[in-house]
C-alpha cells in the first residue's frame, strides 16, 4: 500500500517538472532572517520562478542575505510596505517575527499578491480571523507553512483515520518537544515578546497540532483548559554565553492543554522548548475499533519518530500491527514551494488552506489566554 501511495507521488512529481515555464512568477521576500534560506533555496529549484525583490528592517541585512545566497539583480527594500508599494509581484514568502505575520501577509494580500506564510500563522486568533478575511476579499493564494503535511507517515496517519481503521475517534494525545532546546542561536527573536509573541507553542506545539488536526479532520475547537510557564528560558543559567537573555525572555518555554473538540473528541496536548523529560510522551489516537501510537521525535522534525503501531482486534484477539517509516522521496521544504507555486499558476486552492490552520490558531491562542486567566475557556470563532 505505502509502496503504491508513493509511486503515485512520483508520478505527480516528475509531471510538476514539465510546470509550464512560459511564465515565470516574480516572487518577493520578505524577512531575509535564517528561515528565509530554505525558502529561496527552494524557489531557485523552480524554473517558473524568479526572487526580484527582498525587504528586511534590519539596515544591510536584505544586501548581506542575498550576497549569501547568491542572489544577483534583486532589489532592496526596508519594509513590507516599500517592497510591495514599488514592485509588481505575483507572490511573496513572508519569513519575518511572529508578531508582524499578520500585518505583512494581509498588506501583500490587499495589493492583490499571493502570500506564502511561515508558520506559526500569527500570534492571536483575532489576528488569523483577519488574514482570512483578506485572503477572501483578495481572492489570492494564501498557503501556511506546514510541511511535514507532505511527510508521507503524515499522510499514513491521516489515511489510516480517514479509512475508518480506529473506528470513531474519541481521543488524542499529542504534543513533544525538546529537554534542552530554546532556540536562541540567531540571538533572541524567537524568545522576545514583541517579536515571537508565543514561544514553544507557536513555533513546534502548532506542528504537532496539525498532525492530528489534520488527520480527523480539522473539527472546530469548542473549549480549552491552558497551562504555560518559563521556568527554564527565565534562568540566566540556562545561557551560559548570553545570562542576559533571561531578562528578555517573555514566550512560554512549555505549555500543556485539554481541548474539547466537535465530534465528542477530547485532545490532550503537552509541548516543550526545555523540561525535565526526554519526552512528553509519543502520540496517541484512540478510536472505537483501534489506537494508533506514532512514537515522539526529540524536536519535531517534521516526521515520526520510528514505525507505528496499531493495536486492534482480528477475530476477536488483540493484535498489534507494526507500521514501518515510510521514505519520504523530496525534500518536505522544496514541495511546500513548489505546491504554493502550482496553485498560484493553475488556480488551484491553496495546498494548506487557512481555513484550517485558523482552527489551529485559535487552539493556541485559547491555550495562551486560558492560561493566563488560570481557568477553562470557550473558544469563540467570529464567522468570516
Amino acid at each position: 500500500m505505502s509502496e503504491d501511495i508513493l509511486n503515485k507521488f512520483k508520478k505527480i512529481h516528475e509531471e510538476k517538472k514539465s510546470t509550464d515555464t512560459g511564465k515565470v512568477l516574480k516572487i518577493g521576500i520578505i524577512g531575509t532572517g535564517w528561515i528565509a534560506e530554505p525558502h529561496v533555496n527552494a524557489y531557485l529549484k523552480c524554473p517558473d520562478a524568479k526572487i526580484v525583490a527582498c525587504a528586511d528592517l534590519i539596515d544591510g541585512k536584505a544586501a548581506a542575505f542575498c550576497k549569501k545566497m547568491g542572489l544577483e539583480d534583486v532589489r532592496l527594500y526596508r519594509s513590507h510596505k516599500e517592497l510591495l508599494d514599488n514592485e509588481e509581484l505575483d507572490a511573496v514568502s513572508v519569513c519575518t517575527y511572529n508578531c508582524t505575520h499578520a500585518e505583512c501577509a494581509i498588506y501583500a494580500l490587499e495589493k492583490g499578491v499571493h502570500v506564502l506564510l511561515e508558520k506559526p500563522m500569527c500570534v492571536t486568533l483575532d489576528e488569523a480571523v483577519a488574514i482570512v478575511r483578506a485572503e477572501k476579499a483578495s481572492g489570492k493564494v494564501l498557503s501556511i507553512g506546514f510541511q511535514p503535511r507532505f511527510d508521507e507517515n503524515m499522510k499514513m496517519i491521516k489515511k489510516i483515520v480517514q479509512n475508518g481503521e480506529l473506528g470513531d475517534v474519541y481521543y488524542i494525545q499529542t504534543g513533544g518537544g525538546r529537554r534542552r532546546g530554546i532556540p536562541t542561536p540567531f540571538g533572541t527573536t524567537f524568545i522576545q515578546k514583541d517579536t515571537g509573541g508565543i514561544g514553544a507553542l507557536g513555533d513546534i506545539g502548532c506542528y504537532s497540532l496539525d498532525m492530528v488536526l489534520n488527520a480527523v479532520g480539522y473539527p472546530k475547537p469548542l473549549t480549552v483548559s491552558g497551562y504555560k510557564s518559563d521556568f527554564f528560558g527565565k534562568r540566566p543559567s540556562y545561557y551560559p554565553k548570553h545570562p542576559e537573555y533571561a531578562k528578555v525572555f517573555g514566550v512560554d518555554d512549555f505549555a500543556a492543554a485539554f481541548i474539547r473538540l466537535e465530534g465528542g473528541i477530547v485532545l490532550d496536548f503537552r509541548i516543550s522548548w526545555a523540561m525535565n523529560m526526554d519526552t512528553s510522551g509519543d502520540t496517541l489516537i484512540l478510536g472505537t475499533k483501534a489506537g494508533l501510537r506514532i512514537p515522539s521525535t526529540e524536536c519535531w522534525n517534521g516526521t515520526v519518530g520510528g514505525p507505528m503501531t496499531l493495536y486492534h482486534e482480528i477475530s476477536g484477539k488483540q493484535v498489534e500491527t507494526v507500521i514501518p517509516v515510510l521514505k519520504t522521496d523530496f525534500n518536505l521544504f522544496d514541495m511546500k514551494i513548489r505546491t504554493f507555486l502550482d496553485a498560484v499558476k493553475e488556480g488551484t486552492p491553496s495546498p494548506i488552506p487557512s481555513s484550517q490552520i485558523l482552527y489551529n490558531q485559535a487552539i493556541i491562542d485559547g491555550i495562551n489566554k486560558s492560561a493566563e486567566l488560570g481557568r477553562e475557556i470557550e473558544i469563540k470563532i467570529p464567522k468570516i
